[in-house]
């Protein structure tokens, strides 16, 4: 297995100067808040900076992160006291819970992950009768993406970038090839969204007025324009056949 630590000084660095990360970490968990309600257990994939966790605990009786990177678990501790669910060590192809969950989130993972269609296959035992399954990745066929081929500037949509490689990514995603996945994998798709529709570089988005008001429109007009948007919210339930 990868050694996670030696990827994690990206998300030990403060995130405060990442507008758009810090954007879209604090959206999509509102997004599926607003479909779950309240859920007796929630699973999540992955600690990254943290975002998501005040917002996930809250939504259950019961809220498990797993994380494959021990510096990421202590930083994360050392920085929310007030963390009373539970932390698990371990990688997401290993790891085995001892109960089975209402809400699995895998947000921003199965691009980090070796064979993503194993995984998802994996978690689908871990579900409740009824659980759903919450994925969110980079979008390769987002509008900037896009206009980014047009200008030059790099050279196939798909191309990893040198923060990709930062982060440890291994491929980028877009409707179809996240869709061929899920099904290879024995679900059904309930629910594709998208997540911040972009239509211009934040440099420019920085010299507006009202740059949180754009901000938090292009959050909402793209829930409705998946194909363009900077990433997708997929929800998933196993299917029967």
């Amino acid at each position: 297995m990868e050694n996670l630590d030696a990827v994690a000084d990206k998300y030990l660095a403060d995130p405060s100067v990442e507008i758009e990360n810090d954007l879209i970490m604090n959206w999509y968990p509102k997004r599926i808040g607003n479909r779950i309600g309240h859920a007796g257990s929630v699973l999540e994939l992955g600690l990254g900076h943290g975002y998501t966790v005040p917002y996930f605990t809250r939504m259950a009786d019961h809220h498990e992160v797993v994380e494959g990177s021990q510096r990421v678990i202590d930083h994360f501790r050392s920085r929310n006291p007030w963390y009373k669910g539970t932390l698990v060590q371990d990688y997401f192809e290993s790891y085995t819970p001892d109960r089975r969950f209402d809400v699995i989130v895998m947000g921003f993972v199965l691009e980090h992950v070796e064979d993503p269609r194993a995984v998802l296959e994996r978690y689908r035992s871990f579900l409740a009768p009824g659980g759903r399954i919450y994925v969110a990745v980079p979008n390769a066929k987002s509008l900037n993406r896009r206009l980014g081929v047009e200008m030059g500037m790099i050279g196939d949509i798909y191309e990893l970038n040198a923060t990709d490689h930062q982060l440890g990514h291994k491929r980028n995603y877009c409707r179809d090839s996240l869709r061929a996945d899920i099904e290879a994998a024995g679900y059904r798709t309930t629910l594709e969204e998208g997540i911040y529709l972009k239509p211009l570089p934040l440099s420019v988005l920085k010299t507006l007025d009202d740059m949180e008001a754009n901000l938090q429109a292009m959050l909402k007009v793209g829930v409705d324009f998946p194909d363009l948007c900077v990433a997708l919210l997929f929800e998933l339930e196993a299917r029967l056949d």
